[in-house]
């Protein structure tokens, strides 16, 4: 950490390399008290006595204004720790962080500082491959949670609640994966529209915990994860290093662009790079960068206990500034003692030049395989046949490679249509969020059963179930890591709204009295089938059997043919003749029907068995 308490001094350390003058500032009481740096190469370090734990501070950074020179050196703004792990308040947007001059002491969150943090048991993580990763937004899954303290609420701890617990492991849950809590600022376009960021993708720097959702802090959330790990539940952290806060050049000045501007990518002619669609794009090719996204790994795992990553946009990370299978940041996790054996899941895709790198991440590394979302939706749709599906089935080797797969298979996920909505909507309904309807992916591959949103109409009702549990049967008998985001195993919908982030209210919070309780059980029954064959999942078994609905070997002509309705696969015994045990599934769009065929599913209601 930058702050660090050693006996009876505090030492502050801060990177600054074009500074003139650096002073750390320390709060008490609302006063400010300046204390100038001495430079140190790149860097500036100033020890000060006395043990000064809990004690809040920031910078300030004086020398040349010009950003037209990528120099934005202004004394008046008070600047956040890069290193910080804790923050006495949440961010807030304001026009004076932008403007030169402006004083913002006032407005910008202080770091506190920690002094030695305790360490969480090292341990393997808690996740198999194969396994069941549940995607949760804090916030939005337990504000209504009637069992969980009001005061609790929309909080990290609220994860270790029994409740909470109960429902993970009936899902037969691998691992949670947290979308950000790191703390993050709104986008300055959302305060006017009375919006604030939901979701959390646009933090200001990367260690620092949340206090909306971790008012306790580091220990809330070593705390959390420790509850977990006793269930038998890992925590994967969703972390973004592909952008900050501070977005373009009309963005406010809040930790590194008044630091030290290096930290982001500039295209040749200076302008900022913007393969994020954020603004800026932070610059993996500066091993600045580079150390300070390895420390915040590290600060995760040792401190609390993080079973391992996804990494929002995770081609940036591999920028300088082309993709490179190859870079340096992948080598540097893996020979790290602290991470080598972490969870590392990529979204392989950005909007830069090159940006979709689907199957081009490390052998060790698992990937969310979008063309999976696609490939079913459009199968269940009937706009394709049954060859896509069976590969996407069979753990996508046309991507990945024969072998354990890496591909992490999903439905659905906090971007885009929920599973419910899937199949009530044909159209983005996204007037919520002040854009006119024009952000959010305008192709979903979904279809809404005849009747467009809410209805109440028996045989639309019923077709849209059917559906529902077919397409949650396609994803649990697939080969690879699954991933359900929460409340789509109970019809979860957001009314149509594909880009929820900016929607911190009833529409994304999770409503748990609504529940389809029945669909919950069938999705239960379908994960207890799963959690007993993970090893299954893990990889495509070969000594099986692709066959018709009915049992017909498929031939040639039936996988090409658009009229075959479905597909299924039955893993035979040693001897390849009469098995001593059968495992399979079978999928059919003439039921429509998806799941296990070697026995029935107990407790799932409308489940079949071929």
């Amino acid at each position: 950490m930058t702050a660090t308490v050693e006996q009876s001094q505090t030492r502050f350390s801060v990177r600054a390399p074009r500074a003139e003058t650096v002073w750390l500032c320390l709060f008490d009481s609302g006063q400010e008290r300046r204390f100038e740096m001495a430079c140190s190469g790149p860097g500036w370090e100033i020890v000060l006595p006395g043990n000064l734990t809990g004690v809040t501070y920031g910078f300030r950074a004086d020398g040349v204004w010009a950003p037209e020179r990528e120099l934005w050196f202004d004394p008046a703004k008070l600047l956040v720790d890069p290193h910080a792990v804790e923050l006495d308040r949440p961010f807030a947007y304001d026009p004076r962080l932008s403007i030169y001059g402006a004083d913002t002491a006032a407005i910008v969150p202080k770091a506190r500082v920690t002094g030695p943090l305790p360490e969480a048991p090292p341990a393997p993580p808690y996740f198999t491959r194969g396994g069941l990763i549940y995607e949760i937004n804090v916030r939005s899954f337990t504000m209504l949670h009637a069992q969980i303290p009001e005061a609790q609420r929309g909080t990290v701890a609220a994860l270790a609640h029994p409740a909470v617990i109960a429902h993970l492991r009936k899902l037969r849950v691998s691992a949670v994966e947290l979308m950000p809590i790191v703390a993050w600022i709104d986008e300055r376009h959302l305060p006017p529209l009375g919006l604030s960021n939901a979701w959390g993708y646009n933090p200001v720097v990367p260690m620092a915990l949340d206090p909306r959702l971790c008012p306790g802090g580091v220990a809330e959330l070593r705390d959390t994860v420790a509850a977990l790990h006793t269930a038998g539940i890992g925590v994967l952290l969703d972390l973004v290093f592909n952008h900050t806060g501070e977005s373009d050049v009309l963005g406010p000045i809040l930790s590194f662009r008044g630091l030290d501007n290096d930290t982001y990518a500039h295209a040749p002619d200076g302008s900022l790079i913007n393969d994020t669609g954020c603004g800026n794009t932070l610059d993996f090719a500066n091993p600045a960068v580079r150390a300070l996204t390895l420390d915040s790994l590290r600060h995760f795992v040792r401190h609390c206990g993080i079973d391992g990553f996804r990494f929002d946009l995770a081609p940036v990370m591999a920028r300088s500034p082309g993709f490179d299978r190859h870079a340096p940041i992948f080598a540097e996790i893996a020979a790290d003692p602290l991470l080598a054996d972490r969870i590392l899941i990529a979204e392989p895709w950005d909007i830069g030049p090159g940006g979709y790198q689907l199957g081009a991440f490390p052998a060790n590394w698992l990937e969310w395989n979008d063309r999976f979302r696609d490939d079913v939706r459009r199968f269940w749709r009937s706009d394709e046949g049954v060859g896509a599906l069976a590969t996407r089935l069979a753990g996508s080797a046309d991507i990945f490679g024969k072998g354990p797969s890496r591909s992490v298979n999903f439905l659905a996920a906090h971007d885009g249509f929920t599973l419910a909505d899937t199949l009530a909507y044909e159209h983005r309904h996204n007037h919520a969020n002040g854009e006119g309807n024009r952000d959010g992916h305008g192709e979903n591959f979904s279809w809404n059963n005849g009747v467009e949103g809410p209805t109440d109409d028996p045989a639309v009702l019923a077709a849209r179930a059917a559906f529902a549990r077919a397409m949650l049967g396609t994803l649990f008998v697939s080969t690879g890591t699954i991933m359900l985001t929460a409340g789509d195993e109970f019809g979860r919908s957001q009314r149509g709204n594909n880009n929820a982030y900016a929607q911190d209210n009833e529409l994304t919070w999770i409503d748990w009295q609504a529940r389809d309780l029945a669909l919950e059980d069938h999705v239960a029954a379908l994960a207890a089938w799963r959690s007993d064959r993970c090893g299954h999942a893990a990889a495509f078994p070969e000594d099986g059997r692709w066959l018709t609905p009915d049992g017909a070997p498929m031939t040639a002509e039936l996988w090409e043919s658009p009229s075959t309705t479905g597909v299924r696969w039955q893993h035979d015994g040693p001897d390849g003749s009469e098995p001593a045990r059968i495992s399979g599934f079978a999928i059919d769009r003439a039921g429509p029907h998806a799941g296990p065929c070697a026995e029935p599913l107990a407790g799932a209601s409308g489940a079949q068995s071929a």
